[in-house]
């Protein structure tokens, strides 16, 4: 079957599976390979969310399999990607974004607090990568993206479970990716490194925090992601992508200064990430979406966005600059990304 620059098959479209696809980044992506008219499988554990996330797939253009599933549990996710191959087929890409977190300083997180995070958000891409490369290696070809995040390289506080989880995913994909240019494979891993986004997390998040949890800012809106994966799904090649000035400027930084960021981020981390409104949903005393789904059993569809629409950028020049760095050179992108680095530490810096 033909397929185009980008990856996409002639006809009826690639088989996309989004994990964590109820809502927030996953749904955003869900929608923009449905638009190409792609088929898309959408894996979630709320079942509202992915009966929103498949009603909007079919009204972008693209067909939707709804798959309830908790990516923690590895055995559901393996019979997930087989009933996406005895609906279409196969799978022709596999987009691991499911996670939890919980907001709050390393020692008031329990145990199992800190091993439930880690079971969504770093084994959960474990086994979906598993479970897409059971199906995919037999074909010789395949894309799996890792949405990852600036705090894969950067760890901020209040979030160590989560940091921690990031890390690891890191260097999972970093092995696996070695693993497959050994092998000459067709298969491909790429990973996404994405700024603060504008999603409902904040509102549902485990948070012991006085103030309801936020992004720091600057914040882009989830479509602005939605864009950059669905962008690496059909560039595998490259290694990873980053999305967003803030993510270049703190992935340069940490490289650069790591012992200055790291004061910095004690200086300004915990208000960066708080509002002076209570919480309310998965506050001090609740559990959020920890160990069940948020949208049940009273039924919400929380969609893409969260509560920063106002505040949240639709655009990122630094996507253009990641895409197209083999066009502009690497003097050029190393300019834009010096740019970016600059302008990122003047927005954040406040004098002591």
């Amino acid at each position: 079957m033909r397929r185009s620059r980008e990856g996409k098959q002639s006809g009826r479209g690639r088989v996309v599976v989004v994990t964590g696809a109820g809502a927030g980044v996953g749904r955003a992506a869900a929608v923009a390979f449905a638009a190409r008219g792609d088929r898309v499988a959408l894996l979630a554990r709320g079942r509202d969310g992915l009966a929103g996330a498949a009603d909007e797939v079919r009204r972008a253009g693209g067909e939707a399999l709804a798959v309830p599933v908790d990516v923690s549990d590895a055995r559901a996710v393996d019979d997930a990607a087989q009933q996406v191959v005895d609906a279409y087929g196969g799978i022709d890409v596999w987009v691991n974004n499911a996670f939890a977190g919980v907001f709050a300083p390393f020692t008031q997180i329990s145990p199992d607090e800190f091993r439930r995070v880690t079971e969504v958000t770093y084994l959960g891409y474990v086994f979906g990568t598993r479970a897409a490369l059971r199906h995919m290696l037999p074909r010789n070809r395949g894309t799996v993206v890792q949405v990852g995040s600036a705090l894969a390289y950067r760890g901020i506080p209040l979030q160590s479970a989560y940091c921690g989880a990031k890390h690891a995913i890191q260097g999972f994909n970093e092995s696996l990716r070695c693993e497959l240019l050994h092998t000459r494979s067709g298969v491909r891993t790429t990973m996404v490194q994405l700024p603060a986004v504008n999603t409902p997390q904040f509102d549902w998040v485990l948070s012991r925090m006085p103030g309801r949890a936020r992004p720091v800012a600057p914040v882009y809106q989830p479509e602005v992601v939605a864009r950059a994966i669905v962008h690496a799904a059909g560039h595998g090649r490259r290694r990873e992508y980053w999305v967003g000035g803030s993510t270049a400027a703190t992935l340069l930084a940490n490289a650069v200064v790591p012992g200055l960021l790291d004061r910095y981020l004690a200086r300004t981390g915990f208000d960066a990430q708080q509002d002076d409104a209570p919480q309310g949903e998965g506050g001090r005393d609740g559990t959020g979406n920890l160990w069940e789904p948020v949208d049940g059993p009273h039924g919400h569809d929380f969609g893409a966005h969260g509560r920063f629409d106002a505040e949240a950028t639709g655009a990122s020049a630094q996507v253009w600059l990641s895409r197209n760095r083999n066009r502009m050179g690497a003097g050029a992108l190393a300019g834009g990304l010096g740019a970016a680095l600059v302008a990122g530490l003047r927005r954040h810096h406040r004098p002591t």
